[in-house]
Formats: C-alpha cells, structure tokens, sequence
C-alpha cells in the first residue's frame, strides 16, 4: 500500500474548500437583467421596481438592459445565448415566451427547452371594455348582441398576435360569436378607436381600465382572471359572467438560460420573491396595476406547459400565423 501522500491531501482540502467558498459567494458580480420593452413601459417598471430591491436581497447590482423589438423576442433571443452562469437573467412576459412561440414559425429560440424558470412575478388582468354611449351594461347583453348581429363584431386590438388579439378570439368562441380585430399601430390609436366608438370593444389592461373607466371615457363590462381587481371592484370576473373559459393575462416571469445550476437558480428564486414580497415594492406593482405573485420554479413551469396549450388552440382555430 502506498504511503499517503500529506501534501496532496492538503492540497486537495484546500481545493475543495476554495471551490466551496465560490459556490457559496454567488453571485460574485453584477447580474443583467434583460427585459424586451423600453424605459418606462409596464415591463420595465416591474424589471427596475423589483431588481432596485434585489441588489440588497443579492449584495451585487442589478444592472437593467432594455433590447427593446420584436415584441419582447430580442430580449429573450439574448438571455437564451448568454452563458448559463445565473449572471445574465430576462423578465419575459406571455408574448415572446408563450404567444410567440405559437405564431411564429421561424423563432429562433423554444421557451420550453432554452429557459429555466425562476418565478412569474406579476400578472396584469384584462378588461372587457366598450365605448362609454355603448347600449352594453354587462356581458351578457354584449354578447347576446354579437351572436344577434349580422356581420362580426369590430374588435380594436394593440396590435396582432398580442394578448389583447387572441383574448378576443377566445371570447368570441366562448360566446360563440364572430370578430373581426382591428390591428392598431400604437396604444393611443386603439384607445381612440374605443372611445370615439369606432370599435364594439376591446381588451385593455386593468391599469389602463382604471383611469378610462373611472374617467367616463369607457365601459367595463368584465374582467379576465380569478378575481375582481382591487382598482375595478364594482366589474365582475368573466367567471361570475358565465364564460369561465375567458381567463387570460398579461403575465411576467423571471428566466435564467437553459443549464443553469439548480442552487444559482434557488438563490434567485429566493432573492426576487422575497423582494416582491417587500412592502414597497408590493405598493409600487399594486399600484402600477399589476397582481404579485411570487411562483414557485415548479409553479413557473406547469404555467409555461399550461399556456402552450391556450395559445396553439387560438392559433389552430383562427389560423393566425405571422410567418
């Protein structure tokens, strides 16, 4: 038997030891977070409200980089090719990472297989809105007038392919009757389009809701998810309404690249859940418009598998495709 070598078994302590210290230290430098919108829109303001509040949980900077196009594609494009070290994340939202997939054929990455889930953040609510001088009062007579009318019911979207475009195909199929989307260019074109009467209806956010509902300028009629919405109470859920099968939102979830370590992934799980659970950080997404809540990683994933299925029926049944 051969004697033991002392000063390789050293060695070898000191190197386990070093290797240890490393694993335990992440993260030893700033974390990017990619989010796919421009400064100022609703994304970005989850991404700077809840990264300002995880450089504290994380004790490294979190560094927001907007590659803002292609609806949200960009962003997620970059994060699935950067190393999978936990250093560089994305906050992705239902568009790029559940829709997207579905519409377009040539994407040149799969959610499902070059994303690990860390936690869906937020979701915002849809409302089903009219123009104020809308006949309407609630859903039940939009819809009983839809399935009455000749022609299909004009419906303003902000633009194709988006939440908002394929909420109202699954509305229309609930209530069985026919739309036909209007495609708007920009935010403020729908929303004139809505208010000046040119459309029958649309789907907008709750946040927006609010303010155009409280100010007259349009009608609630219902609204998307489980529960009312603490900013629009007095609109029942499509559920209450009796089409349940209208539940859909404009969710955003954390994601690391594919092949992330697990203990990267639980340290970022933990850092950004505890920081939506953070009370200012609550108040300031609360009232943005958007709902907290803080998914497990197993929660994120059943969510993605769950979505994929919503969103290739709606592209199966309309046929909607973008290339």
């Amino acid at each position: 038997m051969k004697p033991i070598q002392t000063g390789k078994l050293i060695a070898a302590a000191c190197m386990l030891a070093v290797s240890t210290g490393v694993a335990a230290a992440w993260p030893e430098q700033p974390i990017r977070l990619t989010v796919g919108f421009p400064a100022g829109t609703g994304p970005d303001i989850v991404a700077r409200t809840v990264g300002e509040r995880l450089s504290k949980e994380l004790g490294q900077p979190v560094v927001i980089e907007n590659k803002a196009g292609a609806g949200g594609q960009i962003a997620a494009h970059s994060v699935v090719n950067a190393a999978p070290n936990g250093y560089t994340i994305l906050l992705g939202e239902v568009g790029s990472i559940s829709i997207s997939p579905e519409t377009t054929s040539e994407l040149s990455y799969k959610p499902l297989r070059d994303l690990a889930p860390i936690t869906e953040a937020v979701r915002a609510d849809f409302v089903l809105v009219t123009p104020a001088d809308s006949p309407h009062a609630n859903l039940d007579s939009f819809v009983k007038a839809a399935t009455s009318h000749n022609d299909a019911f004009n419906f303003a979207t902000f633009g194709a392919g988006t939440p908002g475009h394929f909420g109202a195909e699954l509305l229309a199929e609930a209530g069985k009757f026919d739309i036909e989307p209007i495609h708007y260019r920009s935010t403020g074109d729908a929303v004139t389009a809505i208010i000046s009467g040119q459309v029958e209806g649309a789907f907008i956010t709750t946040a927006m809701a609010s303010t155009q509902v409280a100010g007259g300028k349009m009608k609630g009629l219902a609204i998307t998810g489980a529960q009312r919405s603490k900013m629009l109470q007095d609109i029942p859920t499509f559920a209450e309404s009796g089409l349940p099968d209208v539940n859909f939102g404009a969710w955003f979830a954390f994601f690391a690249p594919a092949g992330t370590a697990d203990d990267v992934l639980d340290t970022l799980h933990q850092g950004i859940v505890a920081s939506l659970n953070d009370e200012q950080v609550r108040t300031t997404l609360e009232n943005a418009g958007f709902a907290v809540v803080g998914s497990s990683r197993q929660e994120l994933a059943d969510l993605l598998v769950s979505e994929q299925k919503t969103w290739s029926g709606v592209v199966q049944r309309t046929g909607f495709k973008i290339n």
